[in-house]
């Protein structure tokens, strides 16, 4: 008996040997990051180019450059609050629990028992071989253990997998976080362009209430027909429908705002604008890369996806080899139960075992075709996830190029109205044109300055929007970190 367990035991070692040797065999392609084609520069702006790949690019408080201390507060409170982003950071402590859960089959696995039991043969079993007619006792201790080392680096490429995985859940928080941010951003500031309408309708309802009043003065002196009464009157009405048609947009935006802030909309108000809403975009620095591929967390989720894609593909092909089990039992059992911890009463097991699959029908082989073809997708995935990064800076550029342009044209145009009214006016009180003139060159002022709030508005959102697409905005540390010979502008320049 003393040389068969020393066999057992010598036979245990050579399994742990040859698991450790063999430990450093992984299946499956190695990664390496799907090849994007991407173009040197930008298109639509001159100065922008690709940087060179770096690890970290750090961003800052992007919503601070519009220099609005409510946008600051509100944008604040997005990252605390939000409940879109509370459901991502619980997939990413998912994704954390099931990395943990993979690392764990990197240890061997121990179980421990206890047991008790009484029996009592039947009275009438007499062919029973060493009958004993009384009751007996059985008192059982035990520990197990089993391990199944990591031969072909199955456990290795699930780690290699749930890392990645974790890697592009954080990317997806900050992804979160970055599109509600802009959301809120954009939201805002058609708030805020809203109460500029309504101030705009609010003067302008002050100054038909004006010529009303001067019709009617000349129409009571018998100067001016009823007619141009009427059409004042009009004028008036429908510039006091516009006014508080401008609350449905401003009263959705509040809504909408309170949601990104994980607020009930009755819960929460924005107090209106007392005075003239005025505001340019903020400059986009030039000497800052757009280097999207790194400071793009939705890119680097899609990269990471990939990469765990990958990984397993390793997982389904350690299947087509045999798995080895070391397998080890300890424990102590007796009838008595004061002699049930004494030394004899011990007993111990220790084992092995190999085991290989050798017909399946196949189902290895779909396996790995179906993780191979998973990874396909989620490189397609990634290279379209680029390219869409790409349009969508270069679509905010050529919007604010020409928004840029617009916007000077829109304010000559809207001088020119502005003159335009008052010269009629004028006439009108001279006596030289009917009130039609007026009507007309005053409809005329009104909507050049609702299309200058328009443009303004397109521009705030095309900026944010901008910021969104390159990943992120710059604080005031990294500005000053700029190279002076590429100068800060704004990318609508």
């Amino acid at each position: 008996m003393p040389n068969l367990n020393r066999i057992l035991q010598l036979a245990v070692i050579a399994s742990l040997a040859v698991g450790c040797m063999l430990s450093a065999c992984t299946m499956g392609p190695n990664y390496v990051k799907p090849e994007v084609q991407a173009a040197v520069a930008f298109k639509e702006q001159q100065g922008w180019k690709l940087a060179a790949p770096q690890d970290t690019l750090p961003k800052g408080k992007w919503w601070e450059l519009f220099g609005d201390s409510e946008l600051n507060v509100l944008v604040a409170q997005v990252e605390v609050s939000n409940l879109n982003i509370k459901a991502v950071e619980a997939q990413y402590a998912q994704a954390r629990a099931l990395l943990q859960q993979a690392r764990a089959d990197y240890y061997p696995t121990v179980t421990g028992g206890l047991s008790f039991s009484r029996n009592k043969y039947a009275t009438n079993n007499t062919n029973a071989t060493n009958y004993d007619p009384t009751i007996n006792s059985t008192y059982r201790v035990n520990a197990d253990a089993s391990w199944e080392p990591d031969i072909w680096g199955r456990v290795k490429r699930s780690v290699e997998a749930g890392d990645t995985s974790l890697q592009a859940s954080a990317a997806d928080i900050e992804a979160a976080k970055l599109s509600a941010q802009a959301v809120l951003a954009q939201d805002y500031y058609m708030l805020r362009i809203a109460d500029a309408r309504k101030q705009l309708f609010d003067d302008t309802v002050a100054a038909y209430e004006k010529s009303l009043k001067l019709t009617q003065n000349q129409y009571a002196v018998g100067v001016v027909a009823r007619a141009d009464v009427v059409a004042a009157e009009t004028q008036l009405k429908s510039a006091k429908a516009q006014a508080v048609d401008v609350g449905i947009q401003r009263a959705q935006m509040e809504h909408a705002i309170a949601v990104l802030i994980g607020k009930a909309p009755a819960d929460f108000s924005i107090p209106v604008a007392t005075t003239a809403f005025v505001t340019t975009p903020p400059a986009i620095p030039l000497g800052i890369p757009s280097a999207l591929l790194e400071r793009r967390p939705d890119v680097a989720a899609a990269e990471r996806r990939a990469a765990s894609a990958n990984a397993k593909i390793g997982v389904t092909e350690a299947a087509y080899y045999p798995a080895l089990t070391l397998s080890a039992t300890l424990g102590f059992q007796s009838r008595s139960f004061s002699q049930w911890l004494d030394y004899p009463s011990r007993f111990w097991t220790l084992g092995s075992a190999l085991a290989q699959t050798i017909f399946d029908g196949g189902l290895r082989k779909a396996k790995t075709a179906q993780a191979v073809a998973v990874y396909d997708e989620t490189a397609t995935n990634y290279r379209q996830s680029v390219l869409i990064a790409f349009q969508e800076v270069e679509d905010n550029l050529v919007a604010l190029g020409i928004l840029d342009e617009e916007a000077q044209l829109q304010a000559d145009a809207v001088k020119s109205a502005r003159e335009s009214a008052q010269i009629a006016t004028n006439q009108y009180k001279a006596g030289i044109v009917t009130y039609i003139n007026v009507v007309n060159a005053q409809a005329i002022a009104l909507n050049n300055e609702r299309a200058a709030l328009n443009v303004q508005s397109s521009q705030l959102s095309a900026v944010v929007l901008l910021i969104k697409s390159l990943g992120g905005g710059w604080d005031s540390s990294e500005l000053s970190k700029l190279d002076h010979s590429n100068p800060t502008k704004s990318a609508a320049k």
